[in-house]
């Protein structure tokens, strides 16, 4: 081979990595020294060398799969399902790729082709399950349950509030259970209270050590770039203003029922909201009962105590920082004290008595304050800018004293308007019109419950939705307790409101509920499901709904002749298909 061809096949050599992002049709040219098998033979060596260098070079910028995680969660008000999707992130720092889900969309024979798992489950309710983790988790509880390989490494970490009783419940056992069947716990059970930051984050870090997880990682990576997030969180909240806070109730009423008005203007896209979302809200304490409680205590308020996030003067923490109302099992054990009656309050324990008083001693018996989530009652499309709520004051008597609401009294009387408060948009993926106009829609919200339901029609109002809309709402009377009356009858004047059942439960004889009249149009409740009608749930979770629940199962038995299981089963499809969707508490 002369120097000329020498020459050439280095040419020809290096010409493989100019070409490797065209298609391959030949290397070597007509004009070459060859004859053409060799031609056909140096075609061959070069393109598989291509293929080679290529693969190589793919090799070394695609990143590599991480090791499979689940990430199941039972979610209500929408804080569960939030920190399943921050565990899906953080997992993938730790070489995990995640994916998540509600408990409700896997069976728990699923589990047992998975080998690491991780589960957030809030309780709710008198220690139940979330909507979205009720099939699961009876499934799971059940005798005839199938066993799980010890191949699962699970942990859980669960969500409740510990003034309540069966704190944390449904994550207690799921975490027994599990284990029961045979899974591997790689780290142990976190029940989270109300202020659930820290033990999340503690919890979080503890899962990714434990052995199974560490030693199965695959190689980590950076979170790849995604939208970001809402600039306003519960940990940051946006200044908005009180516009109005006006009583719906006439005088005589014994429940004073507030609209209120807030504006969202300076927060832009970050506070965009949807129908069926709720607005978390940062209370302030009522000043009076803070100055009861240093009154009793013997402080004056001035004194400096230690938080979380710093030093304050005690007054300070008291007003806005703490909660000064529920008395939790570590209240008592800090304080040493019992309880002088059933559910006192931290003003009665004070009274009571507390051993080694100190300003500091105060504090760390108290819990941190918390937003309150309330159902958004607006349309953004109606009022842009603005969103409303239907607050129900609470007023009530306790160990010989007057009680009230911290939040609900906070917008209702002690908040001016123009006043300034720390709000954030909660979003909810479950309690959502359909996006289809022309389905009909079925909303039951007795009292307050009416919230969402004065958004879902303010929205298909301005949506010129043609779906056929009904709304059964009730309270004590009609004369004093009719929230939205104008605005209900106008729209059933319109036809917007197809039906309007309404139930006054203290207007005569016999109490008349919502779950009353459910039955009494049991005919045509059952018609309009079989048209493809969306049910929604709005209110209390352990009486009305779980009273409406069980007559919307009696129609379904009745008009559709269905037996136990049958109606079981058309019931879950409803759920399935989200057409039965609940926002209770």
């Amino acid at each position: 081979m002369t120097h000329q061809d020498t020459l050439l096949l280095e040419k020809l050599a290096l010409a493989i990595g100019e070409t490797q992002t065209n298609a391959i049709q030949s290397f070597i040219p007509e004009e070459a020294p060859f004859d053409v098998e060799q031609r056909q033979w140096l075609n061959g060596l070069f393109t598989g060398l291509y293929a080679f260098t290529r693969a190589a070079s793919d090799k070394g910028t695609k990143p590599e799969v991480g090791t499979a995680l689940t990430v199941l969660f039972g979610s209500q008000s929408g804080t569960a399902e939030s920190l399943s999707k921050d565990l899906k992130k953080f997992a993938k720092t730790q070489g995990f790729d995640a994916t998540v889900a509600e408990l409700d969309s896997v069976d728990p024979t699923d589990l047992a082709s998975i080998n690491h798992l991780l589960i957030v489950a809030a309780t709710f309710g008198e220690g139940e399950p979330t909507d979205n983790a009720k099939n699961f988790y009876a499934k799971l509880m059940a005798e005839d349950a199938a066993a799980l390989p010890a191949s699962l490494n699970f942990s859980v970490c669960g969500l409740g509030d510990s003034s309540y009783p069966n704190f944390n419940n449904v994550a207690v056992d799921l975490d027994r259970r599990l284990g029961e069947l045979g899974a591997t716990r790689a780290s142990d059970l976190v029940k989270c209270d109300v202020a659930y930051d820290d033990d999340y984050a503690s919890w979080k870090a503890e899962v990714f050590k434990a052995p199974s997880f560490a030693s199965a990682a695959g190689s980590a990576q950076a979170p790849e770039p995604e939208e970001a997030g809402p600039k306003f969180d519960k940990n940051h909240p946006f200044l908005a203003t009180l516009l109005a806070s006006d009583c719906l109730n006439e005088e005589g009423s014994a429940k004073v029922v507030n609209h209120v008005e807030i504006s969202l203007a300076g927060g832009g896209e970050d506070l965009a909201y949807s129908v069926g979302d709720s607005l978390g809200v940062w209370p302030v304490n009522d000043a009076a009962l803070v100055s009861e409680i240093l009154k009793v205590a013997g402080f004056t308020g001035k004194e400096t105590v230690e938080l979380k996030g710093g030093s304050c003067k005690l007054r300070s923490a008291l007003l806005t920082k703490l909660d000064i109302v529920t008395a939790i099992p570590s209240t008592l054990e800090t304080w040493k004290v019992e309880l002088p009656f059933a559910d006192a309050h931290i003003f009665d324990l004070i009274q009571h008595g507390i051993a080694d008083f100190t300003p500091q001693k105060l504090v760390d018996g108290m819990r941190p304050l918390q937003p309150r989530l309330y159902s958004i009652a607006s349309s953004p499309k109606k009022h842009p800018g603005e969103v409303h709520l239907t607050v129900g004051e609470v007023h009530y008597e306790m160990g010989n004293r007057a009680r009230q609401g911290v939040a609900s009294l906070f917008l209702g009387k002690r908040l001016p308007e123009g006043g300034s408060l720390g709000v954030y948009i909660q979003r909810s993926s479950h309690f959502h019109l359909p996006q289809d106009d022309t389905t009909p829609v079925i909303m039951i919200g007795p009292g307050t419950g009416i919230a969402p339901f004065h958004a879902f029609l303010e929205e298909r109002e301005m949506r010129k939705a043609t779906g056929k809309n009904w709304l059964f709402f009730g309270d004590q009377h009609e004369k004093t307790d009719y929230l939205y009356r104008d605005e209900l009858n106008n729209w059933k004047e319109t036809g917007l409101l197809t039906n309007l059942s309404l139930a006054w439960s203290r207007d005569g004889m016999d109490k008349v509920y919502v779950q009353h009249l459910i039955e009494r149009d049991g005919a045509q409740f059952f018609e309009w499901l079989q048209q493809g009608a969306a049910i929604y749930i709005c209110g209390d979770a352990s009486r009305m709904a779980a009273d409406v629940d069980k007559a919307i199962r009696k129609v379904v038995a009745v008009h559709g002749g269905l037996d136990g299981a049958g109606v079981d089963a058309y019931m879950t499809s409803l759920a399935h298909d989200h057409r039965y969707q609940r926002d209770v508490y």
